[in-house]
């Protein structure tokens, strides 16, 4: 019986890919999603892929590490041009989307073009209602706010997606290894071992290998669903789950929940959820010019007072007091 999440792969022999870049993408993102298609060209000796480069307009965009990349067409692009689109955005996606992207996205869509979402595109394509009822994968530091904002959309932990015509990953080498998956699926396996020798040097990795692994500190023999609370507390810092939250995320209850942490780390819950988001707040302070009170936010407090009392309780001392040190 066909898997009904099976990623629809275009039929012609030469797959006519687009990156549409916004504004603070990533380089790294995009450059792994890139290379190996170019290098799958290279080694077979054909043109399996034919890439171009679109932004909202054509012209240079400015990428986070505040480099340029030109963009030769805009979204005047013809969508029958197009097999498959992939967003390159930042994340957070900090800024409003125009009209006229929806329009465009949802065009391509109707001609059963493949969307995929890179890094923050994922939040592009959930903006435009283009995710609902489908699986997908951002970088992990987002889950939380990306849950609440479109709970439509089957959140996953795997590093990417793919599923029917949808292909979303994470940050950085996620991207390698999706579109690596793309070159095995369309090409075999064996073309795509030869590209991830020549760019990686290794083995790719999997989608279900999660993209935030748990922390060690004690818990690697720990059960699956004690290493799944604490992955899910390392990507929900910047807004916090109650435990009632994190044990019905997990499908357990709450006491189950409280006994795990009780008998594999000797603390409740929110106790190791608070030390671990002050740990975090810590390697902020001394390793950020960020202002105190951007780290009290990007740490899960509503407050610089609740944080600076927080912080003292813990270290001895306040988190401007850390800075001197």
């Amino acid at each position: 019986m066909p898997d009904r999440h099976a990623v629809s792969l275009p039929a012609n022999a030469r797959c006519r890919v687009a990156f549409l870049l916004l504004p603070g993408f990533s380089l790294l993102a995009h450059a792994c999603a890139l290379e190996p298609l170019h290098m799958a060209n290279q080694l077979s000796g054909r043109m399996l892929y034919l890439t171009r480069t679109v932004g909202l307009e054509a012209a240079a965009v400015r990428s986070a590490g505040q480099l340029e990349l030109a963009t030769p067409e805009g979204l005047e692009t013809p969508p029958g041009d197009i097999d498959m689109l992939l967003v390159c955005a930042p994340t957070p996606l900090s800024y409003p989307l125009p009209a006229r992207l929806n329009d465009w996205l949802r065009r391509l869509d109707s001609r059963r073009v493949l969307l995929g979402g890179i890094a923050g595109g994922t939040e592009v394509l959930a903006r435009c209602g283009l995710l609902e009822g489908y699986r997908a994968t951002l970088p992990w530091p987002r889950f939380g706010a990306f849950r609440q904002a479109y709970p439509e959309v089957a959140l996953s932990r795997q590093r990417y997606e793919l599923d029917r015509r949808r292909l979303t990953c994470g940050a950085g080498t996620a991207a390698l290894d999706m579109m690596l998956e793309l070159v095995a699926l369309t090409h075999g396996a064996g073309l795509a071992g030869e590209v991830s020798e020549h760019l990686a040097g290794e083995r790719s990795r999997a989608a279900e290998e999660h993209q935030q692994a748990a922390r060690q500190n004690g818990i690697g023999y720990a059960p699956e669903s004690l290493r799944d609370a604490v992955a899910l507390m390392e990507a929900n810092v910047e807004e916090p789950l109650s435990t009632l939250e994190l044990a019905e995320y997990l499908g357990i209850s709450r006491r189950q929940l409280e006994r795990l942490f009780k008998k594999h780390l000797q603390a409740v819950p929110s106790r190791y959820y608070l030390d671990l988001r002050l740990q975090r707040a810590r390697r902020l302070l001394r390793k950020s010019e960020r202002p105190v009170g951007d780290i009290a936010l990007a740490t899960g407090f509503s407050s610089g007072a609740h944080f600076s009392t927080a912080y003292r309780q813990r270290f001895g001392i306040a988190p401007r007091e850390e800075r001197l040190l």
